[in-house]
């Protein structure tokens, strides 16, 4: 239990900055701003529950190490309760926070960080573009994880990799999706705001998810395992 709560934390953690800088301070530090906020927050998680659990705070991560043969069916299970819980609890708690400003707060309109696609939103690319970019850009995040904590790895600096990997994801992907490349961290905003973002939340638990067991088979099959 102490594995998935740590997964609750630091999940928690990612979506609370990550999408709580998107939504409270976006318009001051702009997509750079939001990028070092989701990258720092991965740092700060990993580093944070690492120890404990890993510091996967992602169930595509989750997957990807359970597809690589690293952890078992049942802890990954327990990971995705913790992941997807924690994801919520923090959309909730950035609701809060937001809905206090001055004037209110149109959850409606202004949203919670919430991914998607098409006219709109961002920059108003198709499902094609989507779907092509969660896949990659979660294969090279899921890729870089697994590498980077593989028993020949430099020990101590995962989590600057994944940290650093993911801002530059971000930066590259906001403009496209808003970037998931995390099932968990676009499934709880969803929740909350609904309609148009829960309609097309389908594709950031589907595609992020198959990048995830995609770059998991790799090493599993031992094609980019150090020897």
């Amino acid at each position: 239990m102490k594995k998935y709560l740590a997964e609750f934390v630091g999940t928690f953690i990612l979506v609370l900055f990550g999408c709580g800088t998107a939504v409270i301070a976006g318009d001051k530090v702009g997509i750079l701003g939001i990028a070092f906020a989701f990258g720092l927050a991965q740092v700060a998680a990993i580093y944070g529950i690492g120890p404990i659990s890993g510091g996967h705070v992602n169930p595509a991560v989750s997957f990807g190490v359970w597809t690589a043969g690293r952890m078992s069916l049942k802890d990954m299970i327990g990971y995705w309760i913790g992941q997807f819980l924690g994801a919520l609890l923090a959309a909730w708690v950035l609701w809060v926070i937001a809905r206090g400003v001055t004037g209110g707060y149109d959850m409606a309109t202004s949203g919670l960080g919430q991914d998607g696609w098409g006219p709109g939103y961002q920059g108003g690319y198709d499902i094609t573009s989507a779907i092509v970019f969660e896949f990659v850009a979660t294969l090279i995040f899921v890729i870089v994880i697994l590498g980077s904590t593989q028993k020949s790895a430099p020990t101590g600096f995962a989590g600057l990799a994944i940290g650093i990997t993911l801002l530059v994801i971000h930066i590259f992907g906001i403009h496209i999706t808003g970037v998931s490349v995390n099932p968990a961290r676009s499934l709880g905003p969803a929740l909350l705001v609904g309609g148009h973002a829960l309609a097309q939340v389908w594709l950031f638990l589907v595609i992020p998810s198959l990048g995830g067991i995609a770059a998991g088979m790799l090493f599993r099959t031992k094609a980019l395992e150090a020897a």
